[in-house]
């Protein structure tokens, strides 16, 4: 064989190698590019014991959520709205999350309160084996009672106990990370835990979207100048709702009395009403609005189910505005009459961008309400807040509802036992699939095994090729 042939095999090997690499390889793995997170929900209690202390009869506090976060199982809170990267080549992962929970306690006669803390819009950034929770706070100080405002602390160290998330998929699924106190953490918590402080384990699922690609520079845009120069007609005096929800979470203890120990039970959603964790979202609004009056009909039920004879369904809501006053109507356990059941302060209902609105307006129980829920609560309690939003022109956009992503995978429950003050031993995780039915196997396997083939051929080819001329010396010799 000439020796330029000889000279070109080792290159026609190491192109090979790499060819099949590369076909192996999935191809967002190969270019190593983020995809983005969009959507997904993160479970967390803070500190059981810390709960149990400001709820008790020390502290006698309580807390209150903040930014759409809701309390979910025993003892948690959940923050909802992911947004963030994921690269699948690399396993690196980060997700910031909406909401906050505000803890008071310790009441004084002024009316403050000594022990007051807020923790939201938790961040979580994984890499290699561990990582970090981020979490902005405001606290008040132990003792000198100084009020201090800290963004994106890095609140606790997370262990994801030998989970390897490279591999790519269509969500990330964590369930009981341990989580551990940091310096500044316990600095953020005013002083009540010292750092290494085991806090409640972390749970969070993710959805991930396809990377995309940016539009061909090329493309011409929309030419809408002629549209939106040409004059708009009069509005009709009375005009017909083009759409409109609204949001409502009943009344947040309610829930936790459904899901807690007492009722052990559940709600369900049905009818295209939507989960928004602290609300339900009734969508679909059909009806009219005129000069601050309003009168809207939604479509969506929520049905309450649990021990000890609970079964409560509201379905058919309807939402009437007079003179300031709005009145949330529904039909319960499947009657054919209305029950007004909350009303609340409507004040200032005019369009803004061809959208009416109304924003976490304070609800209180009518008598009809109280029997509705069979005399647990008295007329006038306040009941969670009630926001609703109608379009009266077709771009008008509603608000968006928090996004809880898809529903974890049934490996990975989200919730922890109650009674879990320490953090499990080993988490649960599911990266998602290739998306064959097979297990995306982590990159580092299938490039290592490549790597040796390679280099086991390379070095069969050099061995050969430095005994060949030694062979063919000897047999020059013997001829």
């Amino acid at each position: 064989m000439p020796p330029s042939a000889r000279s070109r095999r080792p290159g026609w090997i190491a192109v090979l190698c790499l060819a099949v690499l590369g076909a192996l390889l999935p191809a967002g793995i190969a270019a190593a590019a983020d995809s983005p997170v969009r959507g997904g929900r993160l479970d967390w209690g803070v500190k059981s014991s810390f709960q149990t202390y400001v709820t008790g009869p020390i502290a006698q506090g309580g807390y209150s959520l903040t930014g759409g976060a809701a309390t979910v199982g025993a003892q948690q809170f959940r923050f909802h709205s992911a947004s963030g990267s994921y690269d699948g080549g690399t396993g690196a992962f980060s997700a910031g999350f909406s909401g906050g929970v505000r803890f008071t306690g310790h009441r004084t006669d002024s009316g403050a309160h000594e022990l007051d803390m807020t923790i939201s819009r938790p961040t979580v950034r994984l890499s290699g084996g561990g990582g970090t929770l981020y979490v902005d706070v405001t606290s008040k100080a132990k003792g000198t009672g100084a009020v201090t405002t800290s963004s994106q602390v890095p609140f606790a160290s997370l262990s994801l106990g030998g989970i390897d998330l490279r591999g790519g998929g269509r969500a990330v699924t964590l369930n009981n990370l341990p989580a551990t106190l940091t310096a500044e953490g316990a600095r953020s918590f005013a002083g009540y835990y010292a750092a290494g402080t085991p806090l409640d384990p972390v749970s969070l699922s993710a959805d991930i979207a396809p990377s995309t690609t940016p539009e061909a520079s090329g493309s011409a845009p929309d030419d809408d100048t002629a549209e939106d120069d040409a004059p708009k007609a009069p509005k009709a005096a009375t005009e017909k709702l083009v759409d409109g929800a609204v949001d409502w979470g009943v009344r947040r203890t309610f829930r936790e009395y459904v899901t807690g120990d007492i009722a052990q039970g559940a709600w369900t959603l049905s009818s295209g009403a939507q989960d928004g964790g602290a609300l339900f979202r009734f969508p679909g609004a059909e009806g009219t609005y005129r000069d601050g009056e309003l009168r809207a009909e939604f479509t969506g039920a929520v049905r309450f189910t649990g021990e000890h004879g609970l079964d409560l369904r509201l379905n058919a809501f309807r939402v009437t505005v007079t003179d300031g006053k709005g009145t949330l109507y529904a039909r319960v356990n499947g009657a054919t009459e209305d029950v007004s059941l909350i009303t609340f302060t409507a004040r200032d209902l005019t369009p803004k961008n061809g959208l009416v609105a109304v924003t976490e307006a304070q609800a209180r129980l009518t008598a009809s309400g109280a029997e509705a829920f069979d005399g647990m609560y008295r007329k006038g309690t306040e009941m969670d807040p009630v926001s609703l939003a109608v379009a009266l022109t077709e771009d008008a956009p509603l608000p968006a509802l928090p996004d809880l992503g898809d529903q974890p995978t049934p490996e990975a429950d989200p919730t922890p036992s109650p009674d879990q003050e320490t953090p499990p031993a080993e988490p649960i995780a599911a990266a998602g699939s290739s998306g064959d039915g097979f297990p995306a196997l982590p990159v580092t396997l299938t490039a290592t095994a490549l790597l040796l083939l390679a280099t086991a051929a390379y070095l069969r080819y050099r061995h050969r090729a430095r005994q060949a001329p030694a062979q063919a010396q000897a047999q020059t010799d013997a001829d």
